[in-house]
């Protein structure tokens, strides 16, 4: 969300208010850690799914959480890259089956780190409901190798970068920061895309996995569906403007520039504190 926030949202915000605004994109589970541990201070946390806003709740940082946007996982590919004509079959006619270019012998592909990122858990989700939709045991393993692969991973806020550089030939991404990045992609369907809360039950419940996490803890990953969600941090510097803030973000002037870049209408109810 960091290219609508800093070309489009900041200094729409900041004009309507004459004031100066900044930015810091990073993945969302790890800023979630930074703010509750107080090693950065903000006004206005964004996220994606209730995982890291569940973080600041739990250190009182945060009383709610408006839903602000929603989007959904989307293959993204390099226009240069020797399989790019593939992907582009399977984007317009589905000839090849996306799944498969993404097993070819020598194709680089990029994704987020999934124990500080909900990107690098969300393309462990999409693959692994995958092997079910597509009716291919395995599907998974062959495309990412280990669940933590090094070959693989890059920071969230360098991967489309990475991607661009021509460095991988297809990545994971959100269909909202790829189209803001002007990159090609195969779009999913959705009992794979996670973007729809209709296929909870059926499709996106089923799936899960299990991880080390940051702090050496065993966790287990379930899938949410892919909205974004902005609350105000209980030790905001300036908690008025916060407050007007994540209010612009559903006003109608602010939902055009979010569906200018790709992003779907907020869906589901605020998040609370209990």
């Amino acid at each position: 969300m960091g290219v609508v926030m800093d070309n489009g949202l900041g200094p729409d915000f900041a004009k309507q208010h004459h004031i100066d605004y900044q930015g810091q994109g990073q993945g969302a589970y790890g800023m979630a850690r930074l703010l509750s541990a107080k090693k950065v201070v903000a006004d206005v946390f964004v996220s994606i799914t209730p995982g890291p806003i569940d973080i600041l709740k739990q250190a009182g940082l945060v009383d709610q959480a408006q839903p602000v946007a929603s989007t959904r996982m989307v293959i993204a590919y390099n226009p240069q890259s020797r399989f790019a004509q593939q992907f582009a079959q399977s984007r317009s006619a589905g000839q090849i089956p996306w799944w498969k270019i993404l097993s070819e012998p020598g194709l680089h592909f990029g994704r987020t780190d999934p124990t500080s990122d909900p990107q690098g858990q969300n393309i462990i989700f999409t693959l692994k409901l995958a092997e079910r939709y597509y009716q291919q045991p395995g599907l998974a393993k062959n495309i990412m190798g280990e669940l933590i692969n090094p070959q693989q991973i890059a920071a969230e806020g360098g991967l489309l970068a990475r991607l661009q550089a021509g460095q991988v030939d297809a990545a994971s991404g959100y269909e909202s920061a790829t189209r803001s990045a002007k990159l090609p992609y195969v779009v999913l369907p959705d009992p794979i895309n996670l973007s729809n809360p209709d296929y909870s039950q059926q499709w996106y419940d089923k799936v899960s996995f299990a991880l080390t996490d940051h702090t050496g803890q065993r966790k287990t990953y379930h899938p949410q569906p892919l909205v974004f969600y902005a609350a105000v941090l209980n030790n905001a510097p300036h908690p008025q403007l916060a407050q007007q803030f994540v209010r612009y973000l559903t006003s109608e002037s602010a939902q055009q520039i979010f569906k200018d870049n790709g992003y779907d209408q907020p869906k589901g109810k605020a998040l609370y504190a209990r």
